[in-house]
């Protein structure tokens, strides 16, 4: 890549010192909120409430982080919730369904019952995910191939995989009786949720990846000028179609973790994330025009929905405003970011 390229690409220290910036302001307002909540309720700060706001968190934090991607290239993906909700359908249906043959052939080789179950979940899930990839991949080719724009095939394959999920169970629900797969969600490791440890083990991954390696610069610079990217040497389309692959697949991500909290594959149980994903991610400073955005921005921002939320309802707040506030919040950093838009 030429050095003009280089220096599109790379992140410039002014954005890196906002993102600091901003990401210190957003830690700062959330502890702000956990001394409020813990002065103003008893229960907040209790033990068995933390852990539960972990794991309400860990749902929108992966959620979140996988939509940035997508929005510092400029785009939008509609689909997150639906390809979550799928994705809670198909693992349930491998685990109940797949998942038993597999025991009992593991089990015919001198597998031990608790390993073969091991094993077999492995198999569902990571064929789950494969496919939530393979989702991605499809959005990808609509954007990078066809054309078309992120809004109308994401919202597309919104509306088709809820009738595809709703065509699959005929509406149904579908009940996981894997005691391991569901007890997953209420274990810890080190005290620490299981559903948390997930989105430190997403995290680590996606942060050297926007932050470290030259493919993270050039999700960048797709997003700050895609033709002047390509100009300059960058596979744009690739790198397109690899943020929608990995927004798609935190989607997948999130299904599987979903099916394991409630026990169930439902095709509608997660329509209405994509809206707190989106507001996460913009809350934690990703620019919805692009080039904008970091990973530790949209996991915070996911806690501060979530930590707005449990302490609405520990204070009998009525649940309209947890909406309002949101909304309000997306709105006042939205304008703000034009602003500053405006005058670089």
């Amino acid at each position: 890549m030429t050095d003009n390229a280089s220096a599109m690409a790379g992140a410039p220290k002014a954005r890196f010192e906002f993102s600091r910036l901003l990401g210190l302001t957003l830690i700062g307002v959330l502890l702000a909120m956990f001394l409020f909540l813990s002065w103003k309720t008893t229960t907040f700060a209790t033990p068995g409430n933390l852990s539960n706001l972990a794991r309400q968190g860990a749902i929108f934090a992966i959620l979140a982080l996988g939509q940035t991607f997508v929005i510092i290239t400029a785009g939008i993906d509609l689909s997150v919730g639906a390809v979550a909700s799928f994705i809670t359908v198909v693992v349930a249906m491998l685990i109940q369904s797949v998942a038993p043959g597999i025991v009992v052939s593991l089990a015919g080789v001198g597998f031990s019952d608790y390993a073969a179950n091991i094993v077999a979940l492995w198999v569902c899930i990571f064929a789950a995910l494969a496919l939530g990839m393979a989702i991605g991949a499809f959005h990808a080719f609509g954007v990078v191939k066809m054309g078309l724009p992120p809004f109308i095939i994401t919202l597309a394959t919104f509306t088709a995989l809820r009738g595809v999920g709703l065509l699959m169970t005929n509406g149904s629900t579908i009940n996981v009786t894997n005691d391991v797969f569901t007890g997953f969600s209420r274990g810890e490791f080190l005290g620490i949720p299981n559903l948390f440890m997930v989105v430190i083990i997403v995290a680590v991954p996606a942060f050297v990846y926007l932050h470290l390696s030259r493919w993270g610069r050039y999700l960048y610079a797709v997003g700050s000028n895609a033709e002047a990217a390509r100009l300059s040497g960058v596979n744009v389309q690739a790198v397109t179609a690899t943020a929608y692959i990995l927004s798609a697949l935190c989607a997948a991500i999130v299904g599987v973790m979903l099916a394991s909290r409630t026990g169930t594959g439902n095709a509608t149980q997660a329509i209405g994330f994509e809206l707190e994903a989106i507001a996460a991610s913009v809350i934690g400073g990703t620019s919805l025009f692009g080039a904008i955005g970091s990973v530790w921005g949209p996991l915070l921002g996911a806690f501060i929905l979530a930590t707005i939320r449990n302490g609405a309802n520990l204070m009998n707040v009525n649940s309209f405003w947890q909406f309002i506030i949101t909304g309000g919040l997306i709105i006042l950093i939205v304008y703000f970011d034009g602003l500053r838009r405006q005058r670089r």
